[in-house]
């Protein structure tokens, strides 16, 4: 997902976004634990895609504080 994408959700939208990657990053991680990932490369790609969204709700906090 791109970070234009991410900008045109809601705020609830990203957080709810946020919370969706965050329990995928966990399941990959498990999965890599017990040998059952098929692709390691997606775990830094559901990194990339937490950092993206956690950088536009940061965003939406400093404009609405300004």
């Amino acid at each position: 997902m791109t970070a234009a994408e991410l900008k045109k959700l809601s705020a609830d939208e990203l957080v709810k976004k946020l919370a969706d990657l965050k329990e995928e990053l966990f399941n990959l991680r498990f999965q890599l634990a017990i040998n059952q990932l098929e692709n390691p490369m997606r775990i830094s790609a559901v990194k990339k895609d937490i950092a993206r969204v956690s950088t536009v709700l940061r965003q939406l906090e400093l404009e609405n504080k300004a």
